[in-house]
C-alpha cells in the first residue's frame, strides 16, 4: 500500500556535521577573506572623517595623498578578496551540489521496483537536479556574504558606540525589532519553500509525462487538455512563489521602514549635537557611513536568510528520500552465489500490491534447472506479477521462492541478478547507438560475442539497411524503430548477457509473424540449459514449453503441457481454440 511519507526537518546540527564542516578549510579560508574585506571596507568611513575634520581644514596635500593612498589600496584589497571568494566557495558550493546530486541518484536507483511505481518519473528528476540546488547558500556565497555581515555590523557598532554611545542606542532598538521580525517570518517561510518543491516536482513530473506521450496526445487531439493541466500547475508553483515573496517582501519592506526611522532620527540628533559642538562635522559623516555598513548586511541577511531557509527545505525533501530503506539494506539477503543451477521452486507464495488485495494467491510450482515454464491467462491475472517475483523485483507477502533450495529473500540481489536476463513486452531501449543497447549487460563483451547475439536475435535483419549499422542512433526509447526491431534488440542484448534465469514477458508480442518465426529458433537456442518464465498470449508461441501453468485471479487453475493440457478440454483449450479461430 503506498505510503505518505513522513515529513522530517533535517536539523541545523546535522547539516553542520555533514555538509558545513567536512569543508571547513574551504569555510575558513573564506572566512579569512571576508575580514580582510570587510575591514578594507570600513578604511573609506574612517578616511572621510578625517578628510572633513584634519586635511580639509588645514589643506594638509601629503595627508591628503595618504587618504587617497589607503583608500585606492583598500579598494584593491576588496577586489581581490571578492574574486578569491568567489573561485573558493562557489565553485566548491558547485562541487558540493555535483556530489550531492549523484549521491541521491546513486541511492534512488537502488529503491525497490514499489517505490518506483509509487512515484514519477519527473518528480525524481526533481528531486535530483533542483532540491540540492539551496546548499550553495550553505557552503557558497550566501554563507560568506551572511558571516560578513554579521563581522561588518559588529565591528561597525563598536565604531558607533565609540563616535557616540546615546546615537547608538536610538539605532540598535528598530534593529532590534527587525530581527525578530525576520526570525518569525522565516520560521513560516520554511515549509512553503518545502511545498514549492512538492509542487515543483509534479509540474515536472507531468511535463515529462506529456512530451513522453506526445503521439497519443496528438493521436486524440488533446494539447489543449494538456496545456490546461500544465498551466494549473505553473500557476499553483506561481501561487507558491508570491506568498513566499509576500513574507520575504514584507521583511525587507520591515527593515526599511525602521531602519529609515533610525536614519531620519540620527539626523535629527546628530544636527543637534553638531549645533551644540558634542559631535564633529567629520564624526557625524564616520557614524552615517558606519551606520550604513551596519545597517546594509542587516537588509541583506533578509535575503541571505531567504536563501538559506530555501536551502534547508530543499534539504528536508533530500533528507526524506534519502531515508527510504535500499533494496540491499534487508539483513536477510546474505546469501551470496556465485554460481547456481537454476531450479526455482514457488511455495504458497501470495502477494499484493495494496492491503486486502491479493493478487497472487498461494502460487506453488516448481521450475527445475533448464526447464521452460509458460504462463498463460488474461490480462490481469497475475501472470506478471509472478514473473516480477521470480526476478526479485518483488518479494512475496507469505510463503516462499527457492533458488536452488536456499531461500531467494536470503539471497543477495547482486549475485542472483547478475545470472539473471529480461525481455519485457514493452522493452526500455536508450538513446544512443543499437550497439549500445545491445551492449548494456556486458560493456566488456567482444565483437564476435556481439556479432552472435546479434545474428541469434535476426537484429541484422534490419541493421544491414542502415547506412550506420549497429552503430545507427534510434533516438530516445528507440523512438525510430519499429515495435519488432526494438523487440530484437532487447533480444539480442538478453542473449548477449547469458544468463541462467530468463524471462519472456511478451517477448514476441510486437513481431511479425515473419519475424517470429525468425525469433522462435533464437529463443529456443537461447533456453537451452536455462531455467525459463515465458508469458505469452500468443499461446502457439509456448506449444513446447515443459510445463504451462494457467493463472486465473492470482491462482494456477491448470497445469501441464500443451497436448495434455488440450486434452482436458478446459480453460487452456478455450483460450487455445479462440486465439486459432482468430
Amino acid at each position: 500500500m503506498k505510503q505518505k511519507p513522513i515529513e522530517k526537518r533535517v536539523s541545523i546540527q546535522k547539516v553542520f556535521a555533514t555538509i558545513v564542516w567536512p569543508r571547513r578549510k574551504h569555510l575558513l579560508l573564506g572566512f579569512f577573506l571576508i575580514v580582510i574585506s570587510r575591514l578594507a571596507g570600513l578604511v573609506l568611513p574612517g578616511a572621510s572623517k578625517y578628510l572633513v575634520d584634519d586635511v580639509i581644514p588645514s589643506n594638509d596635500l601629503q595627508l591628503l595623498k595618504w587618504l587617497i593612498i589607503a583608500v585606492v589600496a583598500a579598494i584593491v584589497i576588496q577586489s581581490v578578496t571578492s574574486y578569491a571568494l568567489t573561485q573558493i566557495l562557489s565553485v566548491e558550493a558547485q562541487n558540493l551540489i555535483a556530489k550531492l546530486r549523484s549521491q541521491v541518484q546513486s541511492h534512488i536507483i537502488k529503491l525497490p521496483i514499489r517505490f518506483f511505481d509509487n512515484t514519477k518519473t519527473g518528480e525524481l528528476v526533481s528531486r535530483i537536479m533542483s532540491d540540492v540546488e539551496g546548499v550553495r547558500n550553505l557552503v557558497g556565497t550566501g554563507f560568506a556574504q551572511m558571516i560578513g555581515g554579521i563581522l561588518t555590523a559588529v565591528i561597525s557598532l563598536i565604531l558607533l558606540i565609540s563616535i557616540s554611545p546615546m546615537m547608538t542606542l536610538y539605532v540598535l532598538v528598530p534593529v532590534i525589532v527587525f530581527g525578530v521580525v525576520s526570525l518569525k517570518a522565516f520560521g513560516k517561510i520554511r515549509p512553503i519553500f518545502r511545498e514549492r518543491g512538492k509542487i515543483n516536482a509534479q509540474v515536472t513530473g507531468r511535463l515529462t509525462e506529456t512530451l513522453g506521450g506526445i503521439r497519443v496526445i496528438k493521436g486524440f487531439n488533446a494539447e489543449e487538455q494538456e496545456i490546461k493541466t500544465f498551466q494549473k500547475g505553473v500557476d499553483e508553483l506561481f501561487q507558491n512563489v508570491k506568498s513566499s515573496l509576500t513574507a520575504t517582501s514584507f521583511v525587507t519592506s520591515t527593515g526599511t521602514l525602521l531602519l529609515g526611522l533610525a536614519s531620519a532620527g540620527i539626523m535629527g540628533i546628530g544636527g543637534w549635537m553638531i549645533m551644540e559642538e558634542q559631535m564633529t562635522f567629520g564624526d557625524f559623516l564616520a557614524f552615517t557611513l558606519y551606520l550604513g555598513f551596519m545597517i546594509a548586511p542587516i537588509v541583506q541577511m533578509s535575503n541571505i536568510g531567504s536563501q538559506l531557509t530555501e536551502a534547508f527545505a530543499g534539504l528536508d525533501r533530500t533528507e526524506e528520500i534519502m531515508n527510504a530503506p535500499l533494496e540491499s539494506d534487508d539483513k536477510k539477503r546474505k546469501i551470496e552465489l556465485h554460481d547456481f543451477k537454476g531450479d526455482v521452486l514457488f511455495d504458497k507464495v501470495s502477494f499484493s500490491y495494496e492491503e486486502g488485495k491479493e493478487v497472487v494467491k498461494e502460487i506453488s510450482f516448481e521450475a527445475p534447472s533448464g526447464s521452460v515454464t509458460a504462463l498463460v491467462g488474461t490480462s490481469g491475472s497475475g501472470k506478471t506479477t509472478i514473473a516480477g517475483l521470480a526476478a526479485s523485483f518483488l518479494n512475496p507477502d507469505s510463503g516462499q521462492i527457492s533458488l536452488d533450495g536456499n531461500d531467494l529473500s536470503e539471497v543477495t540481489l547482486e549475485s542472483y541478478r547478475s545470472r539473471l536476463g529480461v525481455v519485457l513486452q514493452d522493452d526500455f531501449l536508450f538513446e544512443g547507438t543499437i550497439r549500445e543497447n545491445i551492449l548494456f549487460p556486458r560493456t566488456d563483451a567482444t565483437e564476435d560475442q556481439l556479432q552472435q547475439a546479434v545474428h541469434a536475435a535476426h537484429v541484422q535483419e534490419f541493421t544491414d539497411r542502415f547506412e550506420d549499422g549497429l552503430d545507427t542512433l534510434i533516438g530516445e526509447r528507440g523512438v525510430k524503430l519499429s515495435g519488432g526491431q526494438r523487440q530484437r534488440i532487447a533480444i539480442a542484448r538478453a542473449i548477449l548477457a547469458d544468463p541462467k534465469i530468463l524471462i519472456l514477458d511478451e517477448a514476441t508480442s510486437n513481431l511479425d509473424t515473419e519475424s517470429e518465426t525468425l525469433i522462435q529458433a533464437s529463443l529456443k537456442e537461447l533456453m537451452k540449459g536455462r531455467t525459463t518464465f515465458v508469458i505469452a498470449h500468443r499461446l502457439s508461441t509456448i506449444r513446447q514449453a515443459d510445463q504451462i501453468l494457467v493463472i486465473e485471479k492470482g491462482e494456477i487453475v491448470e497445469r501441464g503441457k500443451h497436448d495434455e493440457l488440450i486434452a482436458l478440454e478446459g480453460r487452456y483449450y478455450q483460450l487455445y481454440t479462440y486465439q486459432a479461430r482468430i
